[in-house]
């Protein structure tokens, strides 16, 4: 494939959009060409608002949209060209089969491949003439996928796409994530609830709380500079608020997020830190102080 010029696959500037109920406010963050971003935060946080977003199957109120370093348009056949999806509630012909569904999608994509899409079949176990609505939740996602991958695209938006998976699915989902990564012009923007996918395969994590972004960040350096310490509650009253990122009260004591472990352990020799994984950070970090 053509190397490309471009820096970032994704670059989002101050990007908002209201509902009755809803804010999604001032959101940035960039995810570099040829890695893999986890989208993270509560249900209702605006993960799925976001990736809509980057679809053109919502606008926004205020902000910019920049992928492959061009401003968003739904009508570029470029961009169009250039980007495979997977909706958590992602719309299926019930009554289409695999094969006839994509006799529709060689249609809409120039770079539609039809081996690559019976190799995708086969590996994930898939029947070409089985119809959707006769399939398990688990084999709907990963037809899901098929259809996303099948045209080689640069950029993968995916919205939960390991949903109804069994373990032994979603590792086999993740390999070949991994695989369509070897191309370093490819990048992914995946949404997950479930944190240990993202240790295991992102480059970068970015969580939104509330409709508002906390942090746009390397994996590694969040792992590295966050710590769980566990302490008593007379303990944890010791602390300034800058001191943490946040706690959860228990029966025994706290949980308290500490951002910065050396710094942390530097005034507090004796304090012993467990290491964060990226559900602690999460969890944890939701009950900040306010």
């Amino acid at each position: 494939m053509k190397q490309m010029t471009y820096e970032n696959a994704i670059e989002l500037e101050g990007l908002s959009k209201s509902f009755d109920d809803f804010q999604l406010k001032d959101i940035s963050f960039a995810l570099p060409r040829g890695t893999i971003m986890g989208l993270i935060g509560e249900n209702g946080a605006g993960k799925t608002t976001t990736i809509k977003l980057l679809l053109s199957l919502l606008r926004p109120d205020s902000g910019t949209i920049r992928l492959f370093d061009r401003p968003l348009n739904g009508d570029d056949p470029y961009l169009r060209s250039c980007i495979g999806s997977v909706l958590d509630q992602g719309f299926f012909y019930e009554e289409l089969t695999p094969k006839q569904m994509a006799n529709v999608l060689r249609r809409c994509h120039p770079h539609w491949d039809d081996r690559y899409f019976a190799q995708l079949l086969d590996r994930f176990g898939l029947s070409d003439g089985k119809r959707c609505k006769d399939m398990s939740r688990g084999m709907k996602a990963k037809l899901k996928l098929t259809l996303a991958m099948a045209p080689h695209p640069q950029l993968l938006l995916l919205d939960e796409p390991t949903s109804g998976l069994d373990p032994v699915a979603r590792s086999e989902f993740l390999d070949l994530l991994q695989e369509f990564m070897q191309d370093e012009n490819c990048s992914i923007l995946l949404s997950s609830h479930i944190t240990s996918d993202l240790e295991r395969i992102a480059d970068y994590i970015t969580y939104i709380h509330q409709g508002r972004l906390l942090f746009s960040e390397e994996t590694t350096s969040l792992l590295e500079n966050y710590a769980v310490y566990r302490c008593g509650w007379e303990d944890f009253q010791q602390l300034s608020a800058c001191q943490y990122a946040g706690y959860r009260k228990n029966a025994f004591g706290c949980d308290v997020l500490i951002q910065n472990r050396d710094s942390f352990t530097q005034e507090h020799p004796d304090a012993v830190l467990d290491p964060a994984s990226l559900e602690d950070i999460m969890t944890l970090h939701a009950q900040r102080p306010q």
